[in-house]
Parts: structure tokens; C-alpha cells; sequence
């Protein structure tokens, strides 16, 4: 990433023993940078940055006071990170974190949940009617080639880490997990033919309609993912269950912003991606995951 002006230097304030993970997040930017320098000189574009403030010691937390006096930038570390990588830097969480966010709060209000169960109503009808002609399709498609069901259910976790039933169209064999529960993978041989065209175009996905209507999910939000899986990745993934303060989506951020995965890493990455959208969701946030996902399907660009 540039530097948005020739000279700009980032000045941060963190606890001792915070500096190596500050450093190793800074250097992801291409920006010159300083931890804990006690000097007050600073130059007009500089930016001053402060993690773990609760924890700095009465001197610094003075020095950067005196900064915000004389009228320098100054915020959090990870909300600056946040804008400039477009995900959160989610090695850099805490507790404190939480606690301490306005943004957060939305998460409790009534209002947003109000209109997000209308929206979730209102999308499920309008995704019903527009592609009722692609489902039936999808259902003679799937008939045609492989004896089984159309339609697939598996249960996932949702909002407040409650299990549901999500539903898709089947895209793979009716044996495929004869042997216990397995991440899909990009190649899989376990998918049909009709299963790897409507898994690229994110036509499997359509019959969670059902899932919006009964109010386990919204159309945008975190991917639900499984418990078996989730149990071994809230053991790698820092606040991993955090995902589940809001419902989860048909489609999601991280699933227009990160190519298909299956592994730990993978998750990890989504993860930066869901918990930006659980922080700075807004109705033009959804309408242009909304218009990102199209461009997904018609180009068949999903897995």
C-alpha cells in the first residue's frame, strides 16, 4: 500500500509486551513507522496510534493527550488497520476491545434487528420469485443425474451459537460422508456433475429462502459453519465464536472477498473479513456484497 503523503510517519503507543504483534500487523502496510518513541516532535501529516491504551502508563497516556491538543490525528491501532487492509487484523483482539466499541452496541439494538428481520422477509420473496424458474431446473437437473433427495440439510451454528438446519440443493453423492464429516474441498470428487455447476454459480445455496424465512438467517452475514468444525478452530482462531452475534448470511463479505478454502488458514483469513462486517455493517455495506455476489454468480467465480 502507498503512503498516502511522501513522509508520513505512524507513531504507536502499545504495552511492552504488545510490541512485536503491533510490529508484525504494521508491517502488512507499506508506511514508515515508530513504536513507543518518546519524543512529542511530530511532522503535519503524521498519524498517532495507541493499542492496549488501558495499559500504558500515566506518561504516555498524558503525551498522547497533549497530542489530540495540538491537533494530530490520533485513534486506535486496530481501527486504523481496519480502513486501511479493508478487514480486521484479528491477532491484535482483546476483551478490552469489545467492551470499549460503540460499535458494537448495535449488536443489542432493537431497531436493527427490526429491520433486519423485515429486510430478511422482504429479500426471501424477491430471491423466490426471480429464481423460483432456476430452482426447478436445478431440481430436475439434480433428479436426472444421481438417485437421492434434491435438497440437502446439515445443521450449522447460528446467532447465539443456537443449531439449526441449513438447506441447500444436494451437489454431492448421497454417500459422501459415509466416513464422518470431512471439509469440502476445492476439487471435490464427492461432487456431482450438477453439484460443481450450481456450487460455482452459488445455485446450492438458493433453498436457504427457507432459512431466511423462518428467521435463522439473513441474506448477508458470516457463512453458518458446522460445530465439529468449529470446535477445532475456536482453539486456532482468536474470538472465533464472536461470529455468531449475528445471524448468518446466505452470502457474506468474506465470501466475496476471500477465493474458496478449506483449511485452518482459510478460516482464519474469512474470519478477518466476517468480524469487519460484524463491526462496520450498514445497509450500503450489504448492498454492495449484495452486487459483489452477482458478479460472483454470473461469472462463476465461487467454488
Amino acid at each position: 500500500m502507498p503512503l498516502e503523503k511522501e513522509g508520513k510517519m505512524l507513531k504507536i503507543y502499545t504495552p511492552k509486551d504488545s510490541e512485536q504483534k503491533v510490529k508484525d500487523a504494521i508491517e502488512k502496510l507499506d508506511v514508515k513507522y515508530v513504536i513507543n518513541d518518546t519524543k512529542m516532535i511530530l511532522c503535519e501529516d503524521d498519524v498517532v496510534l495507541h493499542y492496549r491504551s488501558k495499559l500504558l502508563d500515566d506518561d504516555t497516556k498524558d503525551m498522547i493527550l497533549e497530542h489530540i491538543q495540538y491537533g494530530y490525528k490520533v485513534s486506535p491501532l486496530i481501527d486504523y488497520l481496519d480502513k486501511s487492509l479493508g478487514y480486521n487484523e484479528i491477532t491484535l483482539l482483546n476483551s478490552d476491545y469489545f467492551l470499549h466499541r460503540k460499535s458494537f452496541g448495535a449488536l443489542s439494538s432493537k431497531r436493527r434487528k427490526s429491520i433486519k428481520r423485515v429486510g430478511a422477509l422482504f429479500n426471501a420473496t424477491v430471491l423466490g420469485v426471480l429464481f423460483s424458474p432456476i430452482m426447478i431446473i436445478t431440481a430436475i437437473a439434480i433428479k436426472l443425474e444421481s438417485a437421492g433427495p434434491v435438497f440437502y440439510r446439515q445443521k450449522r451454528v447460528g446467532q447465539f451459537n443456537k443449531e439449526f438446519y441449513v438447506y441447500k440443493f444436494r451437489s454431492m453423492s448421497t454417500d459422501a460422508e459415509k466416513h464422518g464429516a470431512v471439509w469440502a474441498s476445492k476439487n471435490d470428487a464427492r461432487v456431482t456433475k450438477v453439484g460443481k455447476f450450481i456450487r460455482k454459480t452459488r445455485i446450492d445455496e438458493l433453498p436457504q429462502i427457507i432459512n431466511m424465512i423462518k428467521g435463522e438467517m439473513n441474506l448477508i452475514g458470516p457463512r453458518p459453519e458446522r460445530e465439529v468444525f468449529i470446535k477445532d478452530l475456536e482453539k486456532e482462531i482468536t474470538y472465533y465464536r464472536f461470529r455468531h452475534s449475528v445471524k448468518p448470511g446466505v452470502t457474506g463479505y468474506a465470501q466475496v472477498k476471500y477465493p474458496y478454502g478449506a483449511s485452518v488458514e482459510d478460516a482464519r483469513w474469512k474470519h478477518r473479513y466476517d468480524m469487519y462486517y460484524i463491526k462496520y455493517q450498514s445497509l450500503w455495506m450489504d448492498i454492495k456484497i449484495v452486487f459483489m455476489t452477482v458478479r460472483v454468480v454470473l461469472f462463476g467465480m465461487g467454488r
